[in-house]
């Protein structure tokens, strides 16, 4: 019998996570810019739609390829800090060499190519590392409050860079390569608190998912191990817990059934919304000039903001409400998303000049990508948390979904920008609206709620129960466990 585990409590780690998440800013958006690079590239550089495209479908495919290895890797290293803060800094300069290199109309688009594959290897080691990181600092008990942290300050620190490259860009326009000097700035930050980050603080087994609890010590020197009490066997001898698990095989945890159907609606997910940012940021941006490049900043800096609060929400209630209805809200947000912009575009098609007040408009549809994508962002890492919780293979699993997540939105690159080439802009947003309903209710059919928060208050009476109907076993002569 195991009584409800407290939540660890490291003050001083779980801080300096906090800062790190700040600086790291999201995947694509943060030490990254990848969808900066884009805006980059299409107004500054002359890049068409289709060569873009073609460069994120190879930094998305590389993502795809080393996702899974990324993971396998960051359960086995004890160097998780090390592997994090190199690619941080490789991803950083890669997004320096792509600004200063790239020549007009793609007349390098071979040489960026080859940097967008190797871009997309290097930020593989991204998540799996930031979310072991922060596993083996709080144990898969602390994961709902910690990631929902980690999330918000993902978001805040991606407006901060959005936000500082945008004004450069604005002042700097057209010449507006400058703006990406913010990546360096916000690496130098996430290497000095990674720096900070004590090897005594990162209990590896947690990170895994082998335990449920951190046994590292906290701030004080306490230990945060898992207080678990259990009943004997028949033969009086407590049950072989205190033996170390042994992690499941990387076949079992591809025969996971929920797995395999939550991996698939990550993949579709992303196929779906992945490139609806950088299709509304080049609605905003093209043929507008400087004010253009702004409000196509803007488009990241609004959803981030509202993402902030969505990963608040999923933080204080997933735990009440279960994953599954959180994780419905999210994914449904992005087809009505999508079906505004279709009118929405289809008004600025037909005004000669785009209105302060429809730019205004489209912009604010970023409040549903706030809502979609900040949802997602968190309950995904949750979920696999869920999924994964025992067999010590978290950071496998993670890849596992992560790569689902960067296939998808590889695919998504090049499928909508070839749509809004060859269909126009309006067109490409009907036919992802239609796509985003696929997860959407793949997710409400197939998926059920993975939260094992949601079973504590039965499982509770269940356990109380048991213990007061020990009494009556004893009396009637038979052997009533005892609690060690």
């Amino acid at each position: 019998m195991s009584t409800s585990v407290e939540e660890p409590t490291k003050p001083h780690a779980r801080f300096l996570l906090g800062l790190v998440a700040l600086f790291l800013g999201e995947l694509r958006d943060g030490l990254t810019m990848i969808n900066m690079q884009s805006a980059f590239l299409i107004v500054s550089k002359y890049y068409t739609e289709k060569q873009v495209g073609v460069m994120f479908f190879v930094f998305g495919i590389s993502q795809f390829l080393f996702q899974a290895p990324a993971g396998y890797i960051m359960d086995y290293t004890d160097k998780k800090v090390f592997c994090l803060g190199l690619a941080c800094l490789l991803t950083t300069a890669i997004t320096l060499l792509t600004a200063t290199t790239a020549q007009e109309f793609g007349a390098n688009i071979g040489f960026m190519v080859v940097l967008k594959f190797l871009q997309g290897g290097i930020t593989a080691m991204i998540p799996p590392g930031l979310n072991s990181i922060t596993q083996g600092i709080v144990g898969s008990v602390g994961m709902t409050k910690q990631v929902s942290e980690n999330e918000m300050r993902n978001h805040f620190g991606t407006a901060i860079i959005v936000l500082t490259g945008s004004l450069i860009a604005f002042g700097t326009y057209p010449n507006i390569g400058i703006l990406f000097v913010v990546s360096p700035i916000a690496c130098a930050g996430v290497i000095y608190f990674l720096s900070q980050i004590r090897p005594e603080d990162i209990d590896h087994d947690a990170a895994r998912g082998l335990k449920a609890t951190s046994d590292s010590p906290d701030a004080e020197g306490n230990s945060t191990e898992n207080t678990e009490y259990k009943l004997t066997g028949p033969d009086g001898v407590p049950a072989a817990a205190d033996a170390e698990s042994a992690a499941a095989t990387p076949m079992e945890i591809l025969k996971d059934p929920i797995l395999l159907v939550f991996i698939f609606i990550v993949f579709l997910f992303h196929t779906s919304n992945g490139t609806v940012l950088p299709l509304v940021m080049q609605t905003l941006a093209i043929g507008e000039g400087r004010v253009g490049i702004l409000m196509s900043g803007l488009c990241i800096i609004v959803a981030q903001v509202f993402m902030v609060g969505s990963a608040k929400v999923c933080g204080d209630y997933s735990g009440r409400y279960g994953r599954k209805t959180l994780f419905l809200i999210g994914l449904f947000s992005v087809p009505i998303r999508c079906l505004i912009l279709y009118f929405l575009t289809g008004i600025k098609n037909a005004q000669a000049e785009t209105s302060v007040l429809l730019q205004v408009i489209i912009l604010s549809t970023q409040i549903l990508d706030g809502v979609g994508a900040g949802v997602f962002g968190t309950m995904y890492i949750l979920v696999t948390s869920d999924i994964s919780g025992g067999t010590g293979r978290f950071s496998l699993t993670l890849g596992l979904t992560t790569a689902a997540m960067s296939i998808g939105g590889t695919v998504s690159g090049y499928l909508g920008q070839a749509l809004a080439q060859d269909r126009g802009y309006q067109m490409a947003f009907l036919i992802l609206g239609f796509m985003a309903l696929v997860p959407a209710v793949g997710y409400l059919l197939f998926m059920p709620e993975t939260s094992k928060e949601m079973d504590k208050k039965e499982d509770v009476v269940v356990r109380m129960t048991t213990i007061e109907e020990a009494p009556a076993a004893n009396e009637e002569g038979e052997s009533s466990p005892a609690i060690v």
